[in-house]
C-alpha cells in the first residue's frame, strides 16, 4: 500500500519468515556457523531455540534455500501428530512410498535409504520445527531414529528447532540419553539497541530504499523498549508506523508518531501479557553440551574464538580506518617537511661548492695567463668537489 509512496520494491516488514530478510545479528550469526558446522561433521543432534519471533524459521530457511551440495533435507513443520504420522511425514519428504504402510515397513524404509545415501556421500539431515509441541514420549522416539548409524558416523542428523520449553521438556529424567546425544545447542537471543537499528535499516534496503524514512534515535529507543529486541515485534510495529507516516504524508518518525502508533496497538496488554522469561533463564546464546574432549570440541572452540573475533572485527574497522588515514596523513607530513629540509641542504652545499669552484678557476687562470691544459684543470676541479663532499659527510 505504501510502498510507492517510499519507493520500495516490497514491503519491508512482513511477518513470513523471508530468507532474503535474514538479518545476521551476533547470535544469528553464531547460530548459522554452528548448524553449517554440526551438518558438516555429521554431529547428531543439533538444538535451537528462541523465543516467539526471534528469527528461528527464518534461519533454517536460509539453510535450506542454500541447497548446500550432498545434503538431503527433509522438513517437519507440523509437530501435532503421531510418530507414526512423523514418520510418514519423513519419508515423504524423501520421497519415498508411504502408502499403506506400518511402522515397521517405514522404519525399514528409512533406513534402506540413509544407507543408500551413506554410499553416496550424502548427508541426509532432518529438520523438525515447532518442536516444543513433541511430547516427551515422541522425542524418545525421535531419538531412537538416531540409533540408524553405521560404525563411524551417524546415519541422520537431527535438527530440533523450538521454544524456550523445549529445553524444559528435555530436562525431563526420562530424557537423559536424548540430552547426552545433543552435540551442539544454540539459543537466539534478542537483538540489542544498536542491533534493531541495524535490523531495520537493513530491511529497508532489502526492499529498495535504505533511506526510504528517517526514524529518529528516541522512535528507535520505543520501539526497543516495546519489542524487546524480537524481530517479529519490531516489524509490526515498524509496519504501522510506515503505514501510519505514508498516512500522514511524513518523511520522518519521532517519538510523537511512534507513541501514537504504541497506543493504538494496546502493545503491552496484546504482545507481552504473560512478560519474557527472567534473563537467568535463558540459556547461553550458543554452547556445546556432551560433546567429549576431542576433535568436535576443539573444532567447536575453534568457531567460537573466529565468530568472537569476528565480533571484534567489525567493532574495530571504523576506528581502524579513521587512526590510519590519521597516522598517514601525519607520516607524509613528516617526510614532507624531512624532504623540503634536505633538499634546502643540498642547495646551500651544492650552491657554495660551484662559488668555490670559481674562485679556484680565477686563481688558476692569474697564475697561469698563457692558459692551462683545460683537461687538467678539470680533473683539479673534479678532486676539489670530491674533497669538499667528503667533508661534508
Amino acid at each position: 500500500m505504501y510502498e510507492s509512496y517510499f519507493n520500495l520494491t516490497s514491503k519491508p516488514f512482513e511477518l513470513v519468515p523471508n530468507p532474503d530478510f535474514l538479518f545476521l545479528s551476533k547470535a544469528h550469526r553464531r547460530a548459522r556457523i554452528y548448524l553449517d558446522y554440526g551438518i558438516n561433521e555429521r554431529a547428531g543432534f543439533i538444538l535451537l531455540t528462541g523465543e516467539v519471533g526471534s528469527g528461528k524459521t527464518t534461519l533454517i530457511r536460509d539453510l535450506i534455500k542454500k541447497q548446500r551440495p550432498g545434503v538431503v533435507l527433509s522438513k517437519v513443520f507440523n509437530t501435532n501428530v503421531s510418530f507414526d504420522q512423523l514418520l510418514a511425514m519423513i519419508n515423504d519428504d524423501f520421497h519415498l512410498e508411504v502408502a499403506g504402510k506400518d511402522r515397521i515397513t517405514l522404519l525399514r524404509d528409512l533406513n534402506d535409504f540413509l544407507i543408500q545415501q551413506y554410499a553416496l556421500e550424502n548427508r541426509p539431515t532432518l529438520i523438525i520445527d515447532e518442536a516444543q509441541n513433541l511430547t516427551a514420549g515422541l522425542l524418545e522416539d525421535i531419538r531412537m531414529l538416531s540409533n540408524l548409524e553405521t560404525d563411524d558416523a551417524k546415519l541422520l542428523q537431527i535438527i530440533l528447532v523450538g521454544q524456550p520449553e523445549l529445553r524444559k521438556t528435555l530436562s525431563q529424567p526420562d530424557l537423559l540419553q536424548l540430552r547426552q546425544r545433543i552435540s551442539i545447542n544454540c539459543h537466539i537471543s534478542p537483538l540489542t539497541r544498536e542491533e534493531v537499528e541495524e535490523y531495520i535499516l537493513h530491511r529497508l534496503e532489502v526492499a529498495g530504499n535504505r533511506q526510504a524514512i528517517a526514524f529518529l534515535p528516541e522512535s528507535l529507543d520505543i520501539i526497543y523498549r516495546y519489542s524487546r529486541g524480537i524481530p517479529r515485534l519490531v516489524n509490526i510495529i515498524c509496519d504501522f508506523l510506515m503505514l501510519s507516516a505514508f498516512a500522514e504524508e511524513a518523511q520522518v518518525l519521532d517519538e510523537v508518531i511512534t507513541r501514537d502508533v504504541i497506543g493504538d496497538l494496546d502493545f503491552e496488554n496484546q504482545f507481552w501479557q504473560s512478560g519474557l522469561p527472567a534473563a537467568a533463564e535463558i540459556p547461553p546464546v550458543c554452547s556445546d553440551s556432551a560433546v567429549e574432549n576431542g576433535p568436535q570440541q576443539q573444532i567447536l572452540e575453534m568457531l567460537q574464538g573466529i565468530t568472537a573475533r569476528l565480533d571484534t572485527l567489525e567493532k574495530e574497522s571504523s576506528l581502524f580506518h579513521e587512526t590510519s588515514l590519521k597516522d598517514l596523513g601525519s607520516k607524509f607530513t613528516i617526510l614532507g617537511n624531512a624532504f623540503r629540509l634536505y633538499a634546502g641542504e643540498t642547495d646551500a652545499v651544492l650552491s657554495d661548492l660551484r662559488d668555490r669552484l670559481a674562485k679556484i678557476a680565477d686563481t688558476k687562470v692569474s697564475e697561469n695567463p698563457a692558459g692551462q691544459d683545460q683537461e687538467s684543470m678539470l680533473r683539479r676541479g673534479q678532486q676539489v668537489l670530491m674533497a669538499a663532499l667528503r667533508a661534508k659527510n
